[in-house]
């Protein structure tokens, strides 16, 4: 198809292709972290480590510096490494109306829930939802991160281990901490 200067349609059809462009960049995601199926569950954190391993250290809630859950609770750690790409960009994690914390670029909180069937969300132009069932005295970890949107990052929720929190937890800040 050959477009003709004098054609009265022309800016329309760059319009188009402009918008073609940005909603097929939107689709590509320069974040690896996310798995390509949806999540099911974080793992608790006494099975962050294989059973035929025998690590000298684990990473336990107790060596992440996370305090154990009170009482008839389940601990989960929401946390999001400090990265330069996407640190502009901070979110928050809600289940359903009640907002439990905010991720910003290098930051955690933890919440402690009820246990049963529970499913976290987040949100800017894109929704993700991670779906999790807490044990009673267990400790989960959940890894925020953001990806590539069309107009802004797309946050995602991750389930992770304790021994990736222990990792990073010198670097990240609480954000909770910041509220007080």
């Amino acid at each position: 198809m050959r477009i003709l200067s004098s054609d009265p349609n022309r800016p329309f059809l760059r319009a188009a292709l402009l918008a073609l462009a940005l909603t097929l960049a939107g689709c590509a995601s320069t974040d690896s972290s996310k798995p390509a199926a949806p999540a099911k569950a974080a793992e608790p954190a006494k099975q962050a480590a294989p059973a035929t391993a025998t690590p000298a250290a684990p990473a336990t809630p107790a060596s992440t510096g996370i305090a154990a859950p009170s009482g008839d609770m389940g601990s989960i750690v929401f946390f999001r490494p400090s990265k330069f790409v996407g640190a502009a960009v901070s979110f928050k994690v809600r289940e359903g109306e009640t907002e439990l914390g905010k991720l910003s670029s290098g930051t955690y909180f933890v919440a402690q829930v009820p246990p049963g069937a529970h499913a976290y969300t987040v949100h800017s132009e894109a929704k993700d939802v991670l779906n999790l069932e807490v044990e009673r005295g267990q400790t989960y970890y959940v890894q925020g991160s953001i990806s590539m949107g069309v107009m802004v990052g797309r946050p995602n929720l991750a389930p992770s281990d304790a021994a990736t929190f222990a990792s990073m937890k010198d670097k990240l800040k609480d954000s909770a901490a910041k509220k007080k």
